[in-house]
Parts: structure tokens; sequence; C-alpha cells
């Protein structure tokens, strides 16, 4: 695709380096070209060239510092301005690369740049924000270390001690903020910067911050990580928020995604599609040696593949002797489910402990294409409440999931939900673990189903899980699940982890059933439940048949 017209030679350059080829690119930042010039090609925009030169001056003279490609772009995307209201073109930047590719260096120098009277806007307010003191220190220090360097000058323009850096021309201020800065807001705040978000878990944080910012003039957000191993949380939000820019479905916000990823997980392997994942690969010699060595080195530590594939290549990818699948297959069930009233499903029920956490699995078949549908019900008295890093409270909000402020998850609550399903959908069978009936069965009998007396209930035994997970690792390698948007279903298969049966006992048998990664904190009941409605899935007989829905699916 070809310019429209020029815009700037920063912008130009990289624009035509990325669609032509020059220097490898993920497909999410081909598109990005496209919504850039989209958003550029209105006639009421004007690119501010003059400032664009002095911060690039600027920062290279006070830096010590050569700006590259990627990080000239943005500073001419930051100089993009409305010209009949005054206002930004694009007011955050969500900028997402491999480890090692000079972000935070990068970040330091705008977030110093834009409290300068050359950027010309008084008190600019700069807050960068973490999960951890080390990580919103490491920014600032960069600033703080550059001003000692140049104090013989800068001491005219600056003050600093080590906690926050104050221009003394624009009254602007630096300063640095971790998660326990309860009592913040974002009404003097120009500037927020958000360091590795894939490490939030949840957005309480930023809505501290966030609280009546956007009130400053040419206020911007910034918004760098790495991706991370937290599924559910921060990060995978704002990807998703991306990828609905990306392609089209959101027009009307000043967002600029930049994700630096390989596209499919071959390509990891492959040294020159390496810098589709770190654009600074090409300048930076030590971080070629550095992703050298961890390539041999992964062939044989399973830690450093993980951290190779999701850190260098932006790549999430699970321990493969744990993991029930990789997270792009997990990713790829938010597909639309479709009407699916009149229609048989088995379901599914677990909880480890009824005073925590339950679910129920309604699952559907059509040919290869399954269809399930999951709610589950969280006890407030739970007493692993606290460790529970996802949010839980947005997901009951949103009535993915029901608190229940009691001693326990009454088993009536479970029943009346599939009672309530049960004039929509023909249930055809509960399957749920053999340990668990005794607590439920007078219940579930209430409303007709009964493992001894109606014999549509099934006791569900580590065996018949063997047996059905074969079944189940296809459908996610061939990605025949469609689950709708839900959280907690994909943080819950997340969580589980494959185990061979018998390797404890030193006899390998070939079978494998599903534990958890980790038993307090990360919870698999919604995963199990749908494994016990898979169990009976028989029962359905194949559903028909269906081509594989013809819905696009961004995962990272």
């Amino acid at each position: 695709m070809m310019r429209k017209c020029n815009y700037h030679p920063y912008i130009d350059s990289y624009m035509d380096a990325i669609r032509n080829g020059l220097i490898p690119s993920s497909k999410e930042l081909k598109l990005a070209m496209d919504y850039i010039e989209y958003k550029l090609n209105n006639s009421d925009v004007f690119i501010d060239t003059a400032k664009i030169e002095k911060a690039v001056e600027l920062i290279e003279r006070y830096f010590e510092m050569e700006l590259l490609d990627w990080e000239l772009f943005i500073i001419a995307l930051i100089h993009c301005y409305n010209k009949s209201n005054d206002t930004v073109v694009f007011d955050e930047f969500l900028i997402v690369m491999g480890r090692g590719n000079g972000k935070n260096g990068f970040i330091s120098a705008i977030a110093w740049y834009i409290t300068t009277h050359y950027h010309g806007v008084k008190g600019y307010n700069v807050d960068i924000v973490a999960n951890s003191e080390d990580q919103a220190e490491t920014s600032f220090n960069d600033i703080y270390e550059m001003l000692e360097r140049t104090w013989q000058k800068s001491k005219k323009f600056f003050y600093k001690t080590k906690e926050i850096i104050k221009n003394l021309k624009t009254k602007s201020y630096i300063k640095f903020n971790t998660s326990n800065a309860r009592t913040k807001d974002g009404k003097r705040t120009a500037c927020l910067i958000f360091d590795e978000i894939h490490e939030y878990e949840d957005y309480a944080i930023i809505n501290v911050f966030t609280s009546g910012f956007g009130k400053r003039k040419h206020s911007r957000t910034f918004k760098i990580s790495t991706n991370g191993h937290i599924r559910e949380g921060v990060l995978d939000d704002e990807l998703s928020i991306a990828a609905d820019v990306l392609k089209g479905i959101i027009k009307d916000i000043g967002l600029v995604p930049l994700i630096y990823k390989i596209d499919k997980e071959e390509e990891a392997i492959d040294p020159k599609m390496w810098h589709k994942a770190n654009p600074s690969l090409r300048f930076f010699p030590v971080l070629q040696k550095e992703m050298d060595k961890e390539f041999v080195t992964m062939k044989y530590k399973p830690s450093v593949e993980q951290e190779f594939y999701t850190k260098r290549m932006n790549w999430p990818k699970s321990n493969k002797e744990v993991a029930v699948t990789e997270w792009e297959n997990i990713a790829a069930t938010n597909k639309k489910i479709p009407d699916l009233k009149g229609r048989s499903c088995t379901v599914g029920l677990d909880y480890a402990k009824i005073n925590d956490l339950a679910s129920v699995n309604l699952h559907f078949r059509e040919g290869d294409i399954r269809y399930d549908i999951s709610h589950s019900w969280l006890c407030l008295q739970s007493a692993d409440l606290k460790r529970l890093k996802v949010p839980w409270r947005q997901w009951a909000d949103e009535g993915r999931l029901t608190l229940v402020d009691d001693v326990e998850i009454h088993p009536d609550l479970l029943a009346e939900y599939i009672e309530e399903q049960a004039a929509k959908y023909n249930i055809v069978g509960i399957a749920l673990d053999n340990h668990k009936y005794a607590i439920v069965s007078n219940s579930l009998k209430k409303i007709g189903f009964d493992a001894a007396e109606y014999k549509n209930v099934k006791l569900v035994r580590p065996s018949d899980i063997m047996r059905t997970q074969p079944v189940i690792e296809r459908c996610f390698l061939k990605q025949y699940f469609v689950w709708g948007n839900e959280p907690p279903l994909r943080w819950a298969t997340n969580n589980t982890k494959v185990l061979a049966s018998g390797k404890k006992q030193g006899t390998d048998t070939g079978n494998f059933y599903y534990g958890k990664i980790e038993a307090k904190s990360r919870k698999t009941d919604p995963f199990m439940a749908l494994v016990h409605s898979m169990v009976i899935e028989d029962l359905l007989g194949d559903g028909g048949s269906a081509e594989t829905p013809d819905v696009d699916v961004y995962t990272y």
C-alpha cells in the first residue's frame, strides 16, 4: 500500500519500510501503519516539524543517544495536532516489544522532554507508574542520572531529588509511583506512563491515576510492556482494544497500538524473524548476543524457552510439560456463540470446596465445533479470596460471576441456575466428580437429576477424564472451542496443568489427567466443569455438521 501523501520524513520512512518488508514486522504493526495514515489524512491535522526536530536534537544531546527509526517515528506522532481545537491527534500510545530493546530509556527521554519549555506546555506533570518500586524508579533514575551528568547546565532549568524532578521554567514535575499510591489522582497530571503493564493483574492502580485525568492541555498516556505470564489481566484487555482499533471496529480514539511480536510460533526459531518482536535488534549487537545465547540454551532448559518466547518474542508460551495448551489456543476461544436456544447440551459441574468457587458449564456440539456457556459462583468468605489475582469484582459486575456472601455456596444456587437453563436448552445429562456428588445430590434431585433413580447424572472418575483428555487436546489444537468472551473460563484453563498417569509411581501409562498449577490463587473449577461436561459428550452424538466459524481472532 502506497502512502497517500507525505507526512514527515520520520513517519514516511518508517511506514514505507514496514509496508515494503524492509523491516520484518508483525501483522499488527502493518495494520497500525494503515490506521495511523487514516488518522493523519484528516485535513485538520497539523504536524509540528519544528518541535519534532527540537525534541530529537535535545534528547540525543542530553541523553547521549542516537534515536532509532521506531523512536523517531513515535516522536513524530507525539507532535501531531488538531488545528481546530488544539488537541493532540494521538493521546495514548501502547508500545509492546521484546525485552532489551530500550523502551524504558526511550520513555525516560520523552518524559524529560515534555516537561521542558520546548514542548510548550506549562505544568505538564508526568507520573511514572509501575507495580513495583524498582520498576517505577527505572525510568525516573534514567532522567536523574542524565541530570547528574549534565548538572552544570541542567541546574539552571531543573530541581531534583530522589523522589521528584521539577522543571523550574514550566513548573512541571516528574514523579514515580507504585501501587501503594492510594491517594493520587490524575487531576494535576498531564502525562501518565504505565510501565510493564503485563504485571498489572487488575485496574486498581490505573484507576487511581486516571481519575480526573485528561484535563491538562495535550494530555497523553503511554503504556509500555513486554508480554508476560499473567493472563486476563490489564495487558490482555489492552491488546483486545488494540485489535479492535486495528480491525477498524474502533475509529474514534487516539490510540497508537505498536505491537512488536512474531506472528506464529515457528518464527521464534528463525533468527531473521526475531526483528518482528525486537525493533532495536538491528542496532544492538549486545541484544543480538544475548538472544543468540538464550536460543542455544533453551534447547536444554524449558524455563529459558518459556521466557524466550514470552519475553523476547512477545508470544506467550506455557511450560510444555504442564500446560493444557498454548495461550494462543485459549485466546482463540473468544468467538461469538450463536443462538443455541432449544438445542441439546450436557452440563458439567465442579467445585473444590463449596465455600470457595463453584462452576457450571453447558456444553453443545455441532460437528467438530464445541460451544460452551460457563458460569461460576464465588464465596466472599473464601479463605483464598485475597490470593485471587484477577478482577473478580469486574467479572461479577459483568454477570460472568455470582458473588455469594454466605458461609458457603449453597447447592440450591447451582441447581436453580441449571433449572433456568433447562427452560432454554435441552439438558440431556449432568456430570460431576464422583466424590462431590453427595453435597449436591438433594438439590439436583429436586430439579429432576439423579444418578440412581433417573440415571441422568454421570459420576466422573479419573479414568473418564483420561479418556476425554485427547478429545479436549484436539479441540484446542484445531481451535474448535467457541466460548464467547469468557475471561473466567480462559483464566481457569490457563491455571490447569496436564499430568501423566502413573508418573509418580514410575509407570507412565500414556494417559493424562488434569491438576492445578497452583492450589490457592489459580482456580481451575470453570475448566473442570467443562471437562466433566465433555465426559458425557457422546450423549449429543456428533451434533450435526458445521464448518469452522469464519471469525477473525487476534491472539498474542
